[in-house]
Formats: structure tokens, C-alpha cells, sequence
């Protein structure tokens, strides 16, 4: 057989990769309504790259989305959470107490939840990648008459 023997996977992969993704933003965006949130939205961002990369490879994964971008993911999302918190310490609430972060009660809450969530999700995306990434390197590669 000449050519790629995992056509079909690649194909398969291309089509769904995206759709994954996209439904990790759905449930970003819609977890104050229901299930959901950052932290499921994270896992699943990062399941769609982990399939990109067992499909394409490791090191075009870590093309696409580099270690360093990944770090700056983990610190930004850590920031954001704790930050939101800090806000409103300074501005005289408790901590993540979001009710003081806008004029009105119910708009700070809904302000705080969605920064909260941006953090917990820029935080499990990346460190899901940096724990991929750490256990895949380790790994030798697999020719394909091998398998």
C-alpha cells in the first residue's frame, strides 16, 4: 500500500478537532447556566489537542501550540482568578465576593463568575498541555511498521 496508511484518521481528526473546540467554548461560555464551567471547558480544549497531537504527531502540536504559550497560559489564569479576588478586596469586598465588582449586585456577580471561569479555563487548559507534554516527551517514538 502506498501512502499514507492513517489517511482516514487524519481526515476524521481534521473534521472533528474543530468541533471539539468549539464545543469547549460552548461550555465556557454557557456554564453559569448550566453544567459546565472553566474547568470542564479546560479539560475539553485540551482533549482536542491531545487528539491533534496523537494523530499528527507531538512535536506538530507543540508547534501549534508552543510550551512557552503554555506557561504564560498557567500564570495568566492563575492571575485572573486570584486577581479577581484581590479587585475586590481593593475595592472593599470580601474575597471573590463579586457582588462589588459593578453598580449592581447581580452584574458584579455575573462579571466576577465569567473572570473566574477565564482563569480556571486558561489554567486547566495549559497545565492538562504541560502534563501531556511532560509524559510525551518521555516517550520513544513509534515508527509506523512498528505498530
Amino acid at each position: 500500500m502506498n501512502g499514507d496508511p492513517h489517511v482516514l484518521l487524519r481526515v476524521i481528526a481534521k473534521f472533528l478537532i474543530p468541533l471539539i473546540a468549539l464545543f469547549a467554548f460552548y461550555v465556557q461560555f454557557h456554564g453559569e447556566y448550566g453544567p459546565g464551567g472553566g474547568f470542564q471547558a479546560g479539560v475539553i480544549l485540551s482533549a482536542s489537542v491531545i487528539l491533534y497531537s496523537l494523530i499528527f504527531g507531538l512535536n506538530a502540536a507543540k508547534r501549534a501550540f508552543p510550551p512557552v504559550l503554555i506557561r504564560i497560559g498557567m500564570s495568566l489564569g492563575v492571575l485572573l482568578y486570584g486577581g479577581t479576588g484581590v479587585l475586590t478586596w481593593i475595592q472593599g469586598g470580601e474575597f471573590l465576593n463579586y457582588s462589588v465588582l459593578a453598580h449592581d449586585a447581580i452584574h458584579g456577580q455575573h462579571w466576577g463568575i465569567i473572570a473566574v471561569e477565564l482563569g480556571v479555563f486558561a489554567t486547566v487548559t495549559s497545565v492538562m498541555l504541560a502534563i501531556f507534554y511532560a509524559f510525551g516527551s518521555r516517550q520513544p517514538s513509534i515508527e509506523d511498521q512498528d505498530w
